[in-house]
């Protein structure tokens, strides 16, 4: 059976050392953290992780969730517990606003316990993570009434929410919907109409569950231009904002799903449901986009996540069992074979796992820190690089950590041989489980459309620039430095890939749209790539500095040995990036349809 164990020590190493979060303390929630403060709440979270959280990931794999006759839906045991434990440790609030209850913490730090958490069981934590995006909407765009009436109970985790999007018609094409919102003449509106594929719909851990719904208002615009999002909780609440019965709202069904089994993912019935407007009558799209956002971020953490939980027990297999001698000769001479970590093909794929999950960790973590100098900076210019570099780094953070996340929880999988394919090892709910984030909120496809179609050309085209003179700065800085050679030659190699790539696009995307869109999955991946080449140099000068200065040598060489199996490994891909970008979309688009 899978075990897990938060990797804490990487992750201080992360914001204390790359990352020097201590540089912030001018902003608010960062005087708060000092690093012995940030090392007992990392370590806190992990205990919570592994103690709490991951005893009930196979649990709730197994169980499910259960749909009564009356709508009601039951989690599997013990998931209502865990999850009162993890609101009463204050982890719902912890980098919620002070003013409704929560700790105003960095959301650095909340994206750090995050990743533990979700590896721990991803799905339990959909239930507060549903949840922190719906907060982080109604805090955005709602009114001080809404905000006072439904904050301080989402963010203590006595109401948790729910994003409905998806109807069964329209997906991505959100302006296909059909859920109608009609005046009800007190400032209030009904709302009917179903959704589907709505993530921790209904269930039995919370006294209401505030459901953020997309709808049409009666005489609206047709198409996106017409949507508006509501307020529409699950009961009713009276003049003092306390539960008052129920809302025509109800759970018709749960999903039969490939994994994530302990999430209820229901279709949702909406009758006459009382809603209240969210935002400008009309502007669901853009507060919708509040919610997308914080959403994308937390599943491309999933993807992070999952990878890492499957990384840790294919590690500890590949030390246990015993199969073959090595290549080298006989590595445990006094048994009857060496254990499968002497072989090279278990190690490249347990190197390749691991050299990506800490370059991701360290992208994500470094794109919530601007998150949170975006949110809280007294300082108009320093917010606005902030916000580009989330527009930018959201589709590509989402798309490549839940496509590798998938990837490699396949790889951990081999690792086990047969074992792996049996379900009592675990790594099969790894691989169910890892598969989802590739598709919701905003297939891995659609990411790649909205980062060449959107984000590149966004305000001229800052954003991409700022990103390219950040790594061409490092890469120029350390030209002469003999030991960070190895790391940007390699790393210089795929910003010009990556330059030549969006140069390409500039010149044959505008005539011909399709160009784009047959370049954009591998421009994604090419940029990320070059993102997380990036964050392994910034790594890498560290532990070397690290390592003059007489660190801890066992685990600052890990760092040197990681960085560069990835710049070995990883960025030459850059390169077949480039020439499938450059090969166009003639032959994409060449046979009829109906040859498919």
């Amino acid at each position: 059976m899978p075990t897990y164990r938060a990797p804490v020590r990487d992750t201080a190493f992360v914001i204390r050392d790359v990352l020097n979060f201590q540089r912030f303390d001018n902003m608010a929630g960062f005087a708060d953290v000092s690093p012995d403060v940030l090392e007992a709440i990392l370590d806190e979270g992990a205990k919570l992780a592994e103690n709490v959280m991951q005893p009930l990931n196979r649990i709730g794999d197994v169980e499910g969730c259960k749909r009564r006759e009356d709508g009601s839906v039951t989690t599997p045991k013990g998931f209502a517990e865990a999850y009162r434990q993890y609101c009463e440790g204050g982890w719902m609030g912890l980098s919620a606003p002070v003013e409704y209850g929560g700790q105003g913490l960095p959301y650095l730090v909340h994206t750090a316990v995050g990743e533990y958490l979700s590896s721990a069981n991803m799905a339990l934590m959909m239930y507060p993570g549903l949840t922190q995006g719906a907060i982080a909407a109604i805090l955005t765009h709602g009114t001080d009434e809404q905000k006072s009436r439904y904050l301080p109970k989402m963010v203590e985790g006595l109401w948790t929410g729910t994003m409905n999007l998806t109807e069964p018609h329209c997906g991505t094409d959100l302006g296909l919907l059909r859920t109608r919102a009609v005046p009800d003449g007190n400032g209030s509106y009904k709302i009917s109409g179903q959704k589907i594929f709505i993530s921790a719909g209904e269930h039995d851990m919370a006294e209401n569950i505030i459901h953020l719904v997309l709808a049409r208002i009666e005489g609206a615009p047709e198409g996106t231009k017409g949507i508006s999002l509501f307020i529409v909780p699950k009961l009713k609440l009276d003049a003092s904002g306390n539960p008052a019965g129920p809302n025509g709202v109800s759970c018709g069904s749960i999903e039969e799903k490939m994994g994530i089994h302990g999430n209820a993912t229901c279709v949702m019935n909406y009758d006459e449901a009382e809603g209240f407007l969210l935002g400008a009558e009309n502007g669901g799209l853009k507060a919708m986009f509040t919610m997308m956002n914080e959403a994308r971020l937390g599943v491309a953490l999933q993807g992070l996540a999952v990878g890492e939980a499957a990384y840790q027990s294919a590690a500890d297999y590949a030390r246990e069992r015993l199969q073959g001698r090595s290549l080298s000769g006989p590595k445990a001479p006094d048994r009857k074979a060496d254990p499968i970590i002497v072989h090279p093909d278990i190690r490249r794929n347990l190197m390749t796992i691991r050299a990506f999950n800490e370059a991701g960790r360290a992208l994500l973590l470094w794109t919530a820190l601007q998150s949170d100098i975006a949110h809280r900076s007294v300082d108009e210019q320093t917010r606005q690089a902030a916000e580009d570099h989330l527009a930018l780094m959201t589709p590509v953070l989402k798309g490549v950590l839940t496509d590798k996340g998938f990837e490699h929880a396949v790889m951990a999988q081999q690792v086990f041989g047969g074992h792996g394919y049996i379900e009592e090892s675990g790594m099969s709910q790894f691989v169910r489980d890892a598969r989802i984030a590739m598709i919701y909120e905003g297939a891995n496809g659609i990411q790649a459309l909205d980062l060449v179609g959107r984000k590149l050309a966004q305000n001229g085209g800052r954003a991409v620039q700022a990103f390219f003179k950040t790594v061409g700065d490092f890469c120029e800085e350390h030209h002469s430095d003999e030991k960070m050679a190895p790391y940007t030659k390699a790393l210089k190699k795929g910003l010009n890939d990556l330059q030549a790539a969006t140069m390409w696009l500039m010149q044959n995307a505008i005539q011909k749209p399709d160009n784009a869109g047959a370049a954009s999955y591998d421009y994604m991946h090419l940029f990320g790539l070059v993102a997380l080449g990036y964050m392994w140099c910034r790594m890498v000068k560290v532990a070397q500095d690290g390592l003059a200065a007489g660190g801890d040598k066992g685990f600052l060489e890990q760092k040197l040995v990681l960085g560069r199996f990835f710049m070995e490994r990883a960025m030459p891909e850059t390169s077949t990036h480039l020439a499938r970008i450059s090969s166009g979309a003639d032959t994409v688009m060449a046979m009829p349809a109906e040859v498919f």
